[in-house]
């Protein structure tokens, strides 16, 4: 199995959580988002994965997947165990719609793609690119602490007593919100799960600073 990844990309970051929370052993085919103009723009890529996102599976049998929750659905769907989805249906769509929140709502606004117009085309400076990051990632966050804290479903993580997907996703989210300087005072529960993330080996090994590219 390969993953193509960028040791800071949250995408990518999702997948190889999933991955080591499920024990799965893969081969990391790093691709530069910045590097000569952004090796995932180039052919060899695009051959890959012609929408030139991060992150993309190749599994051992030929499927090729693009889309970070599509590979996290095909990995539960594929290596069941341990799940990363609750067993009843109540819980799958509650860890589907959290994980939503920041895949589909959040994330996407503050993508590198996005960002890159924000402040070429549109001709924005430094500090709106960066107010704008800020913004949409106050958003995302916000909605998801109210999600939490509203719901008795929230346990030690935000579904339960054990990571979900919404893990996989809420954990990059944080550390991008970090990386960008913002607040996250207003996010306590955010934060709780966030450590009880950290204190695990899978989410551990994941981390940017531990991938093979990391700079």
């Amino acid at each position: 199995m390969k993953l193509y990844t960028y040791f800071r990309s949250s995408a990518a970051y999702r997948v190889r959580i999933a991955l080591a929370l499920k024990g799965i052993a893969y081969e990391a085919v790093p691709v530069h988002l910045l590097r000569d103009g952004g090796e995932q723009l180039g052919d060899n890529y695009r051959a890959v994965n012609p929408s030139a996102l991060l992150p993309t599976l190749e599994d051992d049998n030929g499927v090729v997947i693009g889309q970070s929750l599509a590979i996290l659905e095909y990995l539960e769907e594929t290596r069941p165990t341990p799940p990363l989805l609750p067993p009843d249906a109540a819980g799958r769509a509650r860890v589907r719609a959290l994980a939503l929140t920041l895949v589909a709502d959040s994330h996407p606004l503050s993508n590198l793609r996005v960002l890159k117009y924000v402040k070429g085309e549109l001709g924005q400076g430094e500090d709106a690119k960066l107010a704008w990051q800020r913004h949409w990632l106050h958003e995302g966050l916000a909605t998801f602490e109210a999600l939490l804290t509203r719901d008795a479903g929230t346990g030690r993580y935000c579904h339960g007593a054990t990571p979900t997907l919404a893990d996989c996703c809420l954990v990059p989210q944080l550390f991008n919100a970090r990386r960008f300087g913002l607040d996250l005072t207003g996010f306590p529960t955010l934060v709780r799960i966030d450590a009880a993330c950290a204190e695990l080996p899978a989410f551990q090994a994941a981390q940017p600073a531990r991938q093979p590219d990391a700079e």
